[in-house]
């Protein structure tokens, strides 16, 4: 393992509220306009059940990831976490996971970015919105975190707009949201599958461990804050879009927040939340570009990447070659990939990288009332990684054991060096 030097140190500037806020950008993103129809389709009313589910589980992996972060104080979250406490390959697999699959999500926010302002030039609106929001980060984190606490304001005075024109419309009816006419158990999970993602963000604030201050008292507060938050929006949107569109009308809606505003009476809102969507897409886009580049550096260092991502810049101090590649590879992806290609594989590489965590978090204490909350949170992820849809299920483990597979040829290859300079 190689330790961070003077060139490749991160700055610590990052407080409780500028953490809470970074995972919010995340949390409080393009998920909870775009989330709620599938977990519809699947669980009916049920939904609300799922989203319980899904918030049982982000809340064993938060906490997981908060003692753990305050133990490892370094950027890379799972990645480290796995390596120190579960031996060198669990940490690399985490590490996979989390770059694969956050890699396609970058794309798939760029693309939702590029459908909602111009749908036409989808596209090219996503690859200029990667573009842009490099260059941002690469300013530095004090910049990101400002960008951040500015889209995540927007979004949720968007979000409080759908919630009051909802509730108070004449067409909210509290008989929609009755959770016995769900999908069943089955339908449920996959719902909790669907919107676990929109919790997924407070795992931007461990992965920017190194550059918070006082990560021991930080972290595990801007966590379970920042995953509080997220959860009484997503309750108040998910009863106030279901109140007026009912499970049916939901899963059918292709923008649904939007069909919500419409059907209760409120078509000038549409354009607002419209713009609400690409806004914040732009703000997990901007997270995920975060979070991706910070465990590309901590793996370099490792030297399971190139180890000339691991440099960081000498004045703006952030590890501006991951940044850059991360970026390319993300603009590439956006050009050419849609929507479902781009989020095929992730759910279940994200997943993976949290039940590592759970894993992890396990062997931290051997007293019996510390480890229930790992066990849960890493049964969960198994649980829901496998209610997905089967193709999503296929493509991730393919991809996993890809990044396995590369582990495996890595490790004989320095084995025969090693051995031929006996």
């Amino acid at each position: 393992m190689t330790q961070p030097g003077p060139a490749t140190e991160l700055r610590r500037t990052l407080g409780v509220g500028d953490a809470v806020v970074v995972g919010l950008g995340s949390m409080v993103g393009a998920g909870i306009f775009a989330a709620l129809g599938p977990a519809a389709r699947a669980a009916g009313s049920g939904l609300l059940i799922g989203l319980a589910v899904a918030a049982v589980v982000a809340y064993c992996n938060a906490m997981s990831s908060a003692r753990l972060a305050a133990r490892y104080p370094a950027s890379g979250g799972t990645y480290v976490y796995g390596r120190e406490r579960l031996g060198e390959f669990w940490g690399y697999a985490a590490g996979w996971s989390f770059v694969v699959g956050k890699t396609a999500s970058c794309a798939a926010m760029a693309l939702t970015v590029g459908a909602y302002v111009w749908p036409a030039q989808a596209h090219a609106v996503a690859v200029a919105a990667v573009v842009a929001l490099t260059a941002v980060n690469y300013g530095g984190i004090q910049k990101s975190a400002w960008l951040t606490r500015v889209i995540v304001a927007v979004v949720l005075a968007v979000l409080a707009c759908v919630v009051v024109v909802c509730l108070t419309s004449g067409e909210s009816d509290a008989g929609r949201l009755d959770v016995g006419a769900s999908g069943g158990a089955g339908g449920v999970l996959q719902a909790a599958g669907l919107l676990f993602f929109a919790f997924a963000g407070y795992a931007r604030i461990a992965t920017l461990g190194e550059e918070v201050r006082d990560p021991a008292r930080t972290i595990p507060r801007a966590i379970p804050l920042a995953l509080g938050i997220a959860l009484a929006v997503y309750v108040c949107v998910a009863v106030a879009v279901l109140s007026v569109l009912g499970s049916q009308g939901l899963g059918e809606a292709g923008a649904p927040l939007a069909e919500a505003v419409r059907a209760a009476g409120a078509p000038g809102l549409v354009p607002v939340v419209r713009a609400g969507a690409a806004v914040a897409a732009l703000g997990s886009l901007l997270a995920l570009i975060l979070g991706v580049s910070r465990t590309t550096l901590a793996m370099a260092r490792d030297r399971h990447l190139p180890g000339l991502l691991a440099v960081v810049h000498p004045r703006f101090k952030v590890p501006h070659r991951a940044e850059l590649a991360v970026g390319a590879v993300v603009a590439v992806l956006a050009a050419t990939v849609d929507v479902r290609g781009a989020i095929g594989f992730s759910s279940f590489g994200v997943l993976a990288y949290y039940a590592v965590a759970n894993a992890s978090a396990w062997t931290l204490d051997p007293a019996p009332a510390k480890r229930v909350v790992p066990a849960v949170g890493l049964i969960g992820c198994a649980v829901l990684a496998f209610s997905l849809p089967m193709t999503s299920v296929a493509v991730g483990a393919g991809v996993l054991a890809v990044g396995v597979g590369a582990y495996g040829v890595r490790g004989l290859l320095r084995r025969r060096e090693l051995r031929g300079r006996r």
